[in-house]
């Protein structure tokens, strides 16, 4: 992804309450990414390695934890559509999906769970 377009996906998606960062390129590419940071200490790092498709590696500490397999058809994607795809994304399965709703564009995103409701998750016996 260009560096203008990553600016503006990043700036759109923190619209939206997604904590996303812009990812600079690794040494040797001139591709950007975004970095999406999860609340449960995990990251997604979506499109850095110079693909033409939309996917995302999990990581954790900097192991990887699962990822989101490339999009079919992603590489035509606009902004919106690549804001909704991110935005929507299940990172909880070791194979992450965007989930098409009817008509092949991703599902609106869940509502958020409630502070109650991930305390009670992350402190199971």
């Amino acid at each position: 992804m260009e560096e203008n377009r990553a600016r503006r996906v990043v700036e759109r998606l923190r619209e939206r309450n997604v904590f996303a960062h812009l990812k600079l390129p690794h040494a040797g590419l001139t591709q950007y990414g975004i970095r999406v940071v999860l609340p449960d200490g995990r990251e997604a790092i979506w499109d850095n390695d110079g693909t033409a498709g939309l996917e995302a590696q999990v990581m954790r500490d900097g192991v990887l934890v699962g990822f989101v397999p490339s999009i079919p058809g992603s590489e035509h994607f606009t902004d919106d559509e690549i804001i909704t795809a991110v935005a929507t994304a299940d990172y909880d399965r070791p194979i992450g999906r965007s989930t098409p709703a009817p008509g092949g564009r991703p599902a609106p995103p869940p509502s958020p769970s409630s502070l109650a409701h991930r305390l009670r998750s992350a402190f199971k016996p």
